[in-house]
């Protein structure tokens, strides 16, 4: 039944790319399906393995997700993030409360359950959806690192309302919050640079290990942060987002592992979830849900987009955009599982309500990011794609072989051999082309969709690989026009 599952969810994901359809979506279904409501029959109502399970997967996908981030990307809206994830969550879930207790009638505690459930916008559905709209780096950076920031503080925010007894002393909760994160920060950006060097500096006997290592290495910064009293789910993002840009061997096996491990995770995720849900259940709160997901999409997070990048000064065509960006997936529908663990009044009531919300709005909201972005220009078409680059440590030869790809829109494209001006102790010895190899000469011309193979000594390896990523920016006249080894500008 497994197997079976898996490949109609990996099928689904074709129909899903075609008609724009979020694929969380046609998970759940084919949960619900399967469930005591559906063709399946299965009674499934363990609400505490699905939420060990549900933060299972999650640490898979925050730890897909910060590996293929790229900190270039993420530096220079490191702070607007940050404060996003925290001020902007707190103004999300004072306001999304206040319109569940007046406008639906629960009383404050459900209320700021609610608020803060909703408050955390999903990993894997930003990470899905964002990564093929070609948008500003600015706003994609934004919207990733918030998504991989903010379920931390959501967690603490969730549990400290599910406990018995009301919350005291909000500057404590605060308190403990901010030292959390800190925590969390400081051990998964120890661990993922610690796991980094070490990888860079050990070869493995098989390029197949390097890829568990990584996966292994993220799980640990989650495990650490978790017995260290501070957020694993934070440990594990910046771990991995460290990891991802480090420059490690065989890169491209270890993306394409994480993401089929990130794949796994989802649909797993979202087809348990579909599972708990019982569907002649949510009549009731499809009114509710609608009132709340509304104020939560039209005031709520307008409001903490507004407040929080208000002292970063971001146009507001990039505000309305990340306004309407903040997707929802399995990540509120785990959290609203934690006040039926806890024993909470009205817990089931409330899960019914959040999966009722992030069905309906998701499937407002995904299929019409894309139009928005075009309606408010903000799509980057025609960007080329950044230089592939892949390593294989050579260990008794002391030296590396470089994997090099020249995607379309790459300004390698018409410059010769020799005009790499690779250092000494490095050489492309073949090239690939039309499927087609051979062995080039200083005066062979690159094309797109060329593959190289370069040969580097160990100590010159960084020094190869800058100036390639330089020439890909910068063109054969890279260095003399100011462009730097990495291909930045000075």
């Amino acid at each position: 039944m497994c197997s079976v599952v898996l490949l109609v969810a990996v099928a689904a994901v074709r129909v899903s790319s075609r008609s724009g359809l979020p694929s969380l979506l046609v998970y759940l279904g084919i949960g619900v399906l399967m469930g005591q409501d559906g063709i399946g029959h299965i009674d499934f109502n363990s609400v505490a393995v699905t939420q060990v399970m549900g933060y299972a997967a999650l640490v898979v996908i925050l730890a897909e997700g910060g590996l293929g981030t790229k900190w270039k990307e993420i530096r220079p809206v490191l702070s607007s993030a940050s404060v996003l994830a925290t001020l902007g969550v707190a103004i999300s879930v004072g306001v999304t409360a206040a319109g569940a207790h007046y406008l639906v009638g629960l009383e404050w505690r459900q209320a700021l359950i609610i608020g803060a459930v909703v408050s955390s916008t999903d990993a894997a559905a930003v990470f899905s959806v964002l990564r093929r709209i070609p948008l500003p780096a600015r706003v994609t950076g934004t919207l990733e690192a918030e998504s991989g920031f903010n379920d931390a503080p959501v967690v603490i925010l969730v549990v400290a309302f599910s406990t018995a007894g009301p919350v005291e002393h909000w500057y404590v909760l605060l308190g403990e919050i901010a030292l959390e994160l800190a925590i969390g920060a400081a051990i998964g950006i120890a661990v993922g640079w610690f796991g980094s060097w070490g990888l860079r500096h050990v070869a493995l006997p098989a390029s197949g290990l390097y890829p568990i290592a990584v996966m292994a290495i993220a799980v640990t910064a989650y495990a650490a942060g978790a017995l260290g009293h501070g957020s694993g789910f934070l440990a594990v993002y910046l771990a991995s987002m460290t990891l991802g840009n480090a420059r490690l061997p065989h890169w491209p096996a270890t993306r394409g592992f994480a993401e089929g491990l990130g794949w796994i995770a989802q649909i797993g995720m979202f087809v348990l979830l579909g599972l708990l849900v019982t569907p002649h259940e949510l009549g009731d709160d499809v009114w509710p849900a609608l009132v709340i997901g509304l104020v939560l999409t039209m005031v709520a997070r307008p409001l903490s987009v507004v407040g929080s990048l208000a002292p970063f000064r971001v146009p507001w065509r990039e505000q309305a955009l990340m306004s309407w960006a903040g997707l929802r997936g399995a990540v509120p529908i785990i959290l609203a599982t934690i006040p039926m663990v806890n024993g909470v009044v009205g817990s089931r009531r409330i899960f019914n309500i959040v999966f009722v919300l992030v069905v309906v709005y998701t499937l407002v909201q995904g299929p019409t990011l894309p139009w928005l972005a075009r309606t408010l220009r903000l799509g980057e078409q025609g960007e080329a794609s950044d230089l592939g680059i892949e390593s294989a440590p050579l260990e008794r030869l002391r030296g590396h072989l470089l994997s090099v790809s020249v995607p379309e829109g790459s300004r390698m494209h018409g410059v010769e051999v020799s005009e790499l001006r690779l250092p000494p102790g490095a050489a492309v010895t073949l090239v690939v082309r039309e499927e087609k190899s051979f062995v080039p000469m200083p005066s062979t011309v690159l094309r797109r969709g060329d593959e190289l193979l370069v040969v580097a000594t160990d100590p010159v390896r960084d020094a190869a690989e800058r100036r390639l990523r330089a020439v890909a920016h910068g063109g054969k006249l890279a260095g003399w026009l100011g462009t730097g080894g990495n291909g930045t500008t000075h």
